[in-house]
């Protein structure tokens, strides 16, 4: 895939929390994939998400911040995103928000566009302190995105993942699906945490789903300037894409990266072969409508 190179950027969609002096918490330690997959759960359902005691990570000062103008100097157009990793993330941020800006409007709302943080090593959210081990997440309390974008590089390492462009364009459509569920209210359905057909579960697979719809449309989005931002998806795009939410199903995780155990009644993202199948929904119709996880009893 490449993005229009004379594609104008929108950067005020993104804050830059990296570096001295921000929001960022250092210190070592890490949630484990157990961790993980409890944070997961905690931050998208509003319900604390605080990392546990001894975490190692120090309080993050609340008035601190830390200005963007780095990341608005070097990312102006398409072409920037075409070399620069920080700008494809932004160019990809701003797709995603343009097609959910279009969305609502065809259905008579109005889309609340979401920030999206970058971050290295922890952050602090309303949702509670984060480290980088969580992996990319949104908190509906404070209604934003966090990604720590070395988060791709791990997913290609650890997890082994094909990786390449697209697979970004996944993780961040995703996220912004959990923010689709909290402005629509579906986040509120959630009731049970746990279980291969829980409502986490659902609301994870409907967020696939919702990426695989902004995929579709992928090539139609136009930026302010009234130009595509992207040029091209390729079927090698997608089964990057549909590789990496293989990568990251609760039994790919629990066997290859938690003991070799299998345990569905712990089950909080769907297996690899669920997360294939919502992605791939999405992608084939280009509708959201058809994203209804929380009323079939065929999750796949």
């Amino acid at each position: 895939m490449q993005f229009n190179e004379d594609a104008e950027l929108d950067t005020s969609q993104v804050s830059d929390l990296r570096g001295v002096g921000g929001r960022v918490a250092l210190g070592g330690g890490g949630l484990g994939i157990v961790g993980l997959i409890i944070y997961f759960v905690l931050s998208q359902l509003g319900g604390g998400g605080q990392l546990p005691s001894g975490s190692g990570f120090q309080d993050v000062g609340r008035d601190q911040q830390v200005g963007s103008e780095a990341i608005k100097e070097k990312c102006r157009t398409g072409a920037d995103a075409n070399r620069n990793a920080d700008c494809r993330a932004v160019a990809f941020i701003n797709s995603i928000q343009g097609y959910w800006t279009d969305q609502f409007a065809r259905s008579g709302r109005t889309y609340q566009p979401a920030q999206t943080n970058f971050f290295a090593g922890g952050v602090q959210t309303r949702c509670g302190n984060a480290t980088s081990a969580v992996g990319p997440f949104y908190c509906p309390a404070d209604a934003q995105v966090y990604i720590d974008l070395n988060f791709f590089q791990e997913l290609r390492q650890k997890f082994g993942a094909t990786g390449g462009p697209f697979v970004e364009g996944y993780v961040l459509s995703h996220e912004y699906g959990h923010h689709i569920q909290n402005l629509l209210g579906t986040s509120d359905r959630v009731r049970t945490r746990s279980g291969p057909k829980s409502d986490s579960v659902r609301l994870e697979l409907q967020a696939d789903c919702y990426a695989g719809a902004w995929a579709n449309h992928a090539t139609t989005i136009p930026t302010a300037s009234g130009k595509p931002l992207i040029t091209g998806v390729t079927q090698d795009d997608i089964a990057a894409a549909l590789d990496a939410a293989a990568r990251i199903g609760d039994d790919f995780i629990q066997k290859e990266l938690g003991g070799g155990r299998i345990d569905t009644t712990q089950f909080t993202h769907g297996s690899s072969a669920q997360r294939q199948k919502w992605y791939t929904l999405g992608f084939d119709t280009g509708d959201p409508a058809r994203c209804n996880t929380f009323d079939t009893d065929n999750l796949g």
